[in-house]
């Protein structure tokens, strides 16, 4: 099942996604939020859609996709996942998952604009396979993981890098600007998701190939991640888990290379869709 959100900015319904077409399903959920997942939500919604698709209305044409869930209680990230990113900044390769967080408020949907923070130089992209949280989850076995899992979507962890490791402190600092975390189009349940550990994923900015990579070759694994952040924070229904970047990004390039206003990022992964991003100049709300 392939779950969507749709409507303007903080008024998203409900919706689900079947072969090419969105229909609204807001009259059987209110959101996708924590008390969803936490009641079981998503098998009453397949239940509901497997028995009565010929009754759902599908979404009018061209309506703004917002993330395919709603704000979560956070969202971890694993840095320094693939070692051909890390390579390429000159990190070393991490003997165990590197985490940080970032902010809620930089959720955005997966067509939304891309805001250059205020005095940012070196705003970056990253294109990431994104894990949603199912249930809650403490102290999980990594062979029981899989069980916590409610779907996966396409991720742009969008990137300040001076202030991300320059200016002191965590890498956080560097993550959670607004519009940061774009998300979507789609939440897909792990049934339609396919294998990932062989998701291809790729980016594009301005249509020059950027990024094109492999869940192949992640350091840490799905299951291992989710086993080990929950072994410092329990995680909540509907909690986002990032999972890392392949090479290619900004940073990487000699000289590095960053985004500026009227620049186009595009972004897809194997079975979870594509998003597309324009960049523009801070603009205060």
């Amino acid at each position: 099942m392939k779950l969507i959100r749709f409507g303007n900015a903080g008024e998203e319904k409900a919706g689900v996604h079947i072969d090419g077409v969105n229909y609204d399903a807001s009259f059987l959920q209110s959101d996708y939020d924590e008390q969803f997942f936490a009641r079981g939500g998503l098998a009453e919604l397949e239940a509901y859609v497997k028995a009565h698709q010929s009754e759902l209305t599908p979404i009018p044409e061209g309506s703004r996709l917002g993330s395919p869930i709603a704000r979560p209680s956070k969202i971890v990230c694993i840095g320094l996942n693939y070692a051909d990113h890390a390579k390429e900044t000159n990190a070393a390769t991490p003997s165990e998952p590197i985490i940080f967080m970032k902010s809620t408020t930089s959720l955005v949907g997966p067509n939304d604009d891309i805001m250059i923070p205020k005095n940012s130089v070196k705003t970056d992209w990253e294109v990431e396979l994104a894990v949603v949280i199912g249930k809650k989850a403490s102290y999980v076995d990594e062979a029981e993981a899989a069980d916590y899992i409610a779907g996966y979507v396409l991720h742009n962890d969008v990137s300040e890098r001076e202030f991300q490791l320059e200016r002191n402190g965590t890498w956080d600092k560097g993550k959670g600007c607004d519009t940061f975390a774009p998300m979507g189009p789609y939440l897909v349940t792990p049934d339609e998701a396919g294998d990932v550990d062989a998701m291809r994923l790729w980016l594009t900015v301005n249509g020059t190939k950027m990024q094109d990579g492999n869940t192949s070759n992640f350091i840490f694994k799905v299951p291992f991640v989710i086993s080990y952040i929950s072994q410092f924070m329990t995680l909540l229904p509907g909690d986002v888990i990032s999972t890392g970047t392949p090479a290619g990004v900004g940073l990487g390039f000699k000289p590095p290379v960053y985004l500026k206003p009227g620049d186009v990022v595009e972004l897809g992964i194997d079975g979870l869709g594509t998003s597309r991003q324009e960049v523009v100049a801070y603009s205060k709300a």
